[in-house]
C-alpha cells in the first residue's frame, strides 16, 4: 500500500513539476516557430529566389546587348629583303627592322530570336511553379505542425483520464484493504485490487513516454531540439464550424496549391513546345565598332598606317538543316504536353477522392461524437454507483472493475473522435486551399515574399 502511495504521488509531483518548468505554448505561437525554423520552408523559399534569379539572368542575356572594350599592342623586330617590281635586280635589305601596332575598339552586338519572347514566358511560369511550390511547403507544415500540437493534446488528455483511473484503482484498493483488515473480505479481493492498481500505475507510465514522443515530434517541425520542454496553454481541441463537401470541392478546385502546380506544369509545357517551334524563325544579330588603330613600320611602302572611325552592319539566320535535332526537340515536347494533361487529369481525380476520403471520415465522427458524448456520461454515472456499491460492500470488485474499464474506455472513444475530426478538419482545409485561414493566417506570406 505504501509503495503503490508512494508511486501516485511521485506520478503527480512530476506532472506539478512539469507545470511549473515549461514554457506555455500555444497553436498560434508553435505555427510562427514553425514558419519561422522550419528547414523545409526554408529550403522551399531559397529554390523560388533560385526560379527569380534564373528568369531575370535569361532576362539580361535574351533582350540585352553586349558591349566590349578591346585594345591590341604589338612589337617586332625582323630582318627584311624586299624586292620591288620597279628594280627586280636590286633587292632591298634591311636588318633589324622594326613594326609597331597600337588599336583599341569598341563592340556592340545585340543579337534577337523570336522564341526569346516565348522563352521569358516560360521562365515566368517556371518561377511561379517554385512560388507555389514553396506554398505548398508551408500548407503541409502549417498542417503538420497543427495536427501535432492536437496530438499531444489528446496525449495529455489521456494521461489526465489515466491519472482519474488510476486514482479509481487507488479507492478501490484502500477500500479492499480496509475491508480485508476488518475481516469483511478475502486475501484475493485486496490483492486483484493491487495487481489492478499496478497495471493502471504502469500505464499511466507509458502513457508519460507517449508524451514525450509527441512533444519530440512537434519540436521536429518547430526545427527545435527534441529535449525542448513546455506546457500547453490550452489543453482542450476546439471543433471549427460543420463543412461542407460541396464548399471544400469548389474551394479546392480554385485554390489547392498542387492543382495550380499541376497547371501551371502544364502551361510551361505548352510554351516549351511553342518556344521550339518559334526557334525555326529567323534570328537576326546587329552589330557596331568604333576602331582605332595605328600601325608603324621600317619596312615596307607605308611607315604608318592610321584608321579610325565607325562600323555597322547585321546578319540574318536561318537554320535550313540540323540533323532533324529540332524536329526530334518538337515531338519530345508534344510528348511532354500529353504527360502533363494526363497529370493534371489526374491529380484533378485524386483531389475529388482525397477529399471524399477525408470528408466520410470527417462526417462519420460528427456523427459518433453525440453517441460517445452520450455513452460517457453513462459510463461515469455507472462508476460512480459502483464505487458506492463497492463501499459499501454490494458490489464485487470485478462489478466495480468492470465499471472502470467501460468509464476509461468510453473516454478514450470520447476524446479520440473529437481529435479525429479536428484532425480530418485540418486536412480538409489543407487539401481545400483554405488551411491558412483556421489559424487567424489570412494575411500570412511565405516568407521571404
Amino acid at each position: 500500500m505504501k509503495k503503490g502511495t508512494l508511486l501516485l504521488l511521485a506520478i503527480l509531483c512530476m506532472t506539478g513539476f512539469w507545470a511549473q518548468a515549461q514554457e506555455t505554448l500555444d497553436l498560434e505561437k508553435a505555427l510562427q516557430l514553425g514558419l519561422e525554423n522550419n528547414l523545409q520552408v526554408k529550403i522551399g523559399v531559397e529554390n523560388r529566389n533560385l526560379r527569380e534569379l534564373d528568369k531575370k539572368a535569361a532576362a539580361g542575356t535574351l533582350f540585352m546587348p553586349t558591349l566590349n572594350a578591346n585594345y591590341l599592342r604589338t612589337f617586332s623586330t625582323e630582318d627584311v629583303i624586299q624586292t620591288f617590281v620597279s628594280d627586280p635586280n636590286n633587292p632591298r635589305e634591311i636588318d633589324a627592322a622594326k613594326s609597331r601596332n597600337k588599336a583599341y575598339s569598341v563592340v556592340g552586338i545585340y543579337g534577337f530570336r523570336p522564341e526569346s519572347f516565348v522563352t521569358i514566358r516560360r521562365l515566368g511560369m517556371l518561377e511561379e511553379i517554385s512560388d507555389l511550390d514553396a506554398k505548398v511547403i508551408v500548407e503541409n507544415t502549417v498542417a503538420g505542425i497543427s495536427t501535432a500540437y492536437y496530438r499531444l493534446i489528446l496525449e495529455l488528455q489521456r494521461y489526465k483520464v489515466l491519472q482519474q483511473t488510476l486514482q479509481l484503482s487507488k479507492a478501490r484498493l484502500e477500500i479492499a484493504q480496509a475491508q480485508y483488515d476488518l475481516g469483511g473480505a478475502g486475501k484475493r479481493d485486496f490483492l486483484a485490487a493491487q495487481v489492478d492498481y499496478n497495471g493502471d500505475s504502469s500505464l499511466l507510465m507509458t502513457q508519460i513516454q507517449v508524451i514525450q514522443n509527441a512533444r519530440v515530434n512537434l519540436n521536429e517541425l518547430l526545427a527545435a531540439d527534441p529535449d525542448t520542454d513546455y506546457s500547453i496553454q490550452d489543453s482542450t481541441i476546439a471543433i471549427g464550424e460543420t463543412l461542407s463537401l460541396e464548399a471544400l470541392y469548389e474551394s479546392a478546385f480554385l485554390e489547392n496549391k498542387l492543382l495550380l502546380v499541376n497547371q501551371r506544369r502544364n502551361n510551361e509545357a505548352f510554351l516549351r513546345l511553342k518556344e521550339l517551334q518559334a526557334s525555326r524563325l529567323p534570328g537576326i544579330n546587329l552589330n557596331s565598332s568604333y576602331t582605332n588603330s595605328v600601325f608603324n613600320s621600317d619596312a615596307g611602302f607605308l611607315i604608318q598606317n592610321e584608321r579610325q572611325g565607325l562600323n555597322y552592319g547585321g546578319t540574318i539566320t536561318f537554320n535550313l538543316f540540323s540533323g532533324l535535332s529540332l524536329n526530334r526537340r518538337i515531338q519530345g515536347a508534344k510528348v511532354n504536353q500529353r504527360i502533363q494533361d494526363y497529370s493534371l487529369e489526374q491529380y484533378e481525380i485524386q483531389l475529388k477522392s482525397d477529399i471524399q476520403r477525408a470528408y466520410n471520415t470527417y462526417d462519420t465522427n460528427l456523427g459518433l461524437l453525440s453517441i460517445e458524448e452520450k455513452n460517457y456520461q453513462v459510463a461515469k454515472e455507472n462508476s460512480e454507483i459502483a464505487l458506492e456499491r463497492f463501499r459499501l460492500g454490494i458490489a464485487s470488485y470485478l462489478e466495480f472493475r468492470d465499471a472502470q474499464v467501460n468509464l476509461l474506455s468510453a473516454e478514450n472513444r470520447l476524446i479520440t473522435s473529437i481529435f479525429q475530426i479536428k484532425q480530418q478538419e485540418i486536412e480538409l482545409l489543407r487539401l481545400s486551399g483554405k488551411i491558412f485561414f483556421t489559424n487567424s493566417m489570412e494575411d500570412f506570406e511565405v516568407p521571404g515574399n
